[in-house]
């Protein structure tokens, strides 16, 4: 944006000059990668205690809302990086605008860190029994403190989809930006969630049962590959745009982004996806912990790329 001023009316002149080149960088990448692992630990787990008891996954109660506890933070951190000036955010909590998916996605955002924050200290308490609380675990206060877990969780589980989505909806309200459309973006997002949330587990299921590590390596196969099938339609059939196409552009032409994107796609997708396969056969929990860190490595990339390449299009 351009300004001047004429002397003689005081008069503020203004011209809007498109931005050239890329404006959400890494940052945002970073930002999508640690909200897709915050939620997405979040559905694995309701999933897991939906299919399994407890006691088979011991660990589960206080580690996942610890996972989510930090992943969310470095989520809002890096959001509040990127803004120029991060002090106007107390404006969406003073003076909230409803109509705008940022303001909606910031007070679900904190809702859910804040409902995230009680289970942890929850989970925590009832792992480590020195905590003040847990010495009058036999009375009544003592036992409703732990019953509140189960009680905040559904709500917990029903926010961490808008959490996760509200940011496909931001970028599908880029003008000129054909490839950020919402449905795909949307989907996008929740296979990222599924795939991160699955990785990131497999790192603490030593202790789980067989039974359970084998349904984690199910949704990493599973979200591996539609992950991979999400992409791979948006590639080869973008042809019916014109702005998409020209976008893509920098990804078939070669080059930096082209070695980048498909390099992410192997590492993230097809490898991670063939070892989840073999490993709901044979547990191995080393192989199982490759595949995670490789889809979280490729998550990264592949995001990265995506969110960069349709800014690089000139808008004039």
């Amino acid at each position: 944006m351009v300004e001047s001023t004429i002397h003689a009316t005081q008069a503020v002149v203004t011209l809007d000059v498109p931005i050239q080149g890329i404006v959400w960088g890494s940052i945002i990448t970073v930002n999508m990668w640690a909200k897709s692992i915050g939620t997405g630990v979040v559905f694995l787990a309701a999933f897991l205690w939906f299919r399994h008891k407890k006691e088979d996954m011991p660990n589960l109660r206080w580690v996942m809302p610890v996972i989510a506890f930090l992943a969310l933070n470095i989520f809002l951190l890096f959001t509040l990086i990127d803004l120029h000036q991060p002090y106007r955010m107390i404006h969406i909590f003073t003076h909230p605008h409803w109509t705008s998916s940022i303001t909606v996605g910031a007070w679900l955002a904190s809702i859910f860190l804040v409902l995230i924050s009680i289970m942890m200290l929850i989970g925590i308490a009832d792992k480590f029994p020195g905590i003040p609380y847990k010495g009058c675990k036999l009375t009544a206060f003592g036992r409703k403190i732990s019953a509140t877990y189960e009680k905040i969780f559904p709500f917990v589980v029903f926010l961490a989809i808008p959490v996760t989505t509200y940011t496909a909806i931001i970028m599908a309200q880029s003008s000129a930006r054909e490839l950020w459309q919402a449905p795909t973006e949307v989907m996008q997002m929740m296979w990222a969630a599924l795939l991160a949330g699955s990785a990131t587990l497999s790192f603490v299921s030593s202790s789980w049962t067989q039974e359970a590590r084998k349904d984690l390596a199910l949704i990493l196969a599973i979200s591996t590959f539609f992950s991979f099938t999400m992409y791979m339609s948006e590639y080869f059939f973008s042809f019916k745009s014109s702005e998409a196409e020209a976008v893509l552009a920098f990804v078939h032409a070669g080059g930096k982004y082209s070695i980048e994107f498909w390099f992410g796609m192997v590492l993230g997708f097809i490898i991670p996806f063939f070892i989840a396969v073999g490993n709901m056969k044979s547990d191995n929990q080393t192989l199982l912990k490759f595949a995670a860190i490789l889809a979280l490595v490729g998550l990264f990339l592949v995001k990265d790329v995506w969110l960069k390449i349709p800014q690089m299009l000139p808008l004039s």
